[in-house]
């Protein structure tokens, strides 16, 4: 039996680079970010349905993010009503990927894995942590990046002392090196004790 690992950290933790590290260890990662990228392409599953709900956002048969981000600060209602037909779409896609993996681990990287409780369908859970002010330093610095940009992300995710406390594994992202560390350990442990 596969065992499902669910991945997960807020904005500026380092998710990205820990979901880099179990690839180089040869371990299957779904990315919800990316299914979302894939739906939102032109042809993508969920292209009509976003354009029943927001027309003009729609641009070259595909969505343009951009657009859909604008529309949803104008119309904060619209963000539940895109949620309510693209996640159980996410859902269908993170459910073919497990059943088309032969490997014994899979990670699940979800960035608000607890916020929409998907944590029950794994096996364990991974936080990504980092002091707040690196976390800070490294967002702001990403292109086109505001303060208050920031901010609105967060108030969309869970803190991270919450996620801390739901998680059964925890990981810190100062030096690259010990990261890396952690998760060759990580897949060890999970393959020893879970085979």
């Amino acid at each position: 039996m596969t065992f499902r690992l669910g991945l997960t950290g807020s904005i500026g933790m380092g998710k990205s680079t820990v979901a880099g590290f179990f690839r180089e260890e040869g371990i299957d990662v779904w990315d919800a970010d990316a299914a979302v990228h894939r739906m939102y392409a032109p042809g993508g599953q969920a292209v009509a349905a976003i354009s029943s709900l927001c027309p003009q956002a729609i641009e070259g048969s595909g969505v343009s993010r951009e657009t859909l981000k604008r529309e949803i600060a104008r119309h904060p209602d619209l963000l539940s009503r895109i949620e309510q037909v693209v996640h159980p779409l996410v859902a269908s896609d993170r459910q073919v990927f497990l059943t088309n993996s032969q490997a014994d681990i899979v990670v699940f990287d979800i960035p608000l894995l607890f916020e929409k409780g998907t944590e029950s369908e794994m096996d364990a859970t991974l936080v990504v942590t980092a002091p707040a002010d690196l976390q800070r330093t490294r967002v702001l610095s990403r292109p086109g990046m505001t303060e208050q940009a920031f901010h609105l992300v967060l108030a969309r995710q869970m803190p991270d002392a919450e996620k801390r406390r739901r998680a059964t594994h925890i990981v810190e992202t100062l030096a690259l090196d010990q990261t890396h560390a952690y998760i060759r350990a990580l897949i060890f442990y999970i393959r020893a004790h879970h085979a």
